[in-house]
């Protein structure tokens, strides 16, 4: 089980990254376009740095929904490798079964 304090930490993140989705993507889009002039270029650029860290979604952690490690996510399913064993072998996730062979 992560720490609580690392989980929340997370979820902190999400929300900014949800609230300052729209005006990243306005300022990234300015710095993407080519006849942008030099002057909007770099005053675009500089709110872009003076916009939280937190706010940029390569902070977020994919992390399991059920207990929160970091390590090893599954996205598909959403959750670790340690947690879709458990999932899988108590018949949890429908169509998964164990091989055999």
């Amino acid at each position: 089980m992560a720490k609580v304090s690392s989980i929340q930490k997370n979820e902190r993140r999400k929300k900014l990254v949800a609230k300052y989705a729209a005006k990243r993507a306005e300022l990234k889009a300015i710095l993407a376009n080519p006849e942008t002039t030099d002057e909007e270029f770099f005053e675009a650029q500089r709110k872009l740095a003076k916009l939280p860290r937190n706010s940029a979604k390569e902070r977020v952690r994919n992390r399991c929904s059920i207990t929160g490690r970091p390590r090893a996510y599954l996205g598909r399913f959403g959750v670790s490798r340690l947690t879709f064993r458990e999932l899988a072998l108590e018949g949890k996730i429908p169509g998964v079964t164990k091989s055999s062979w």
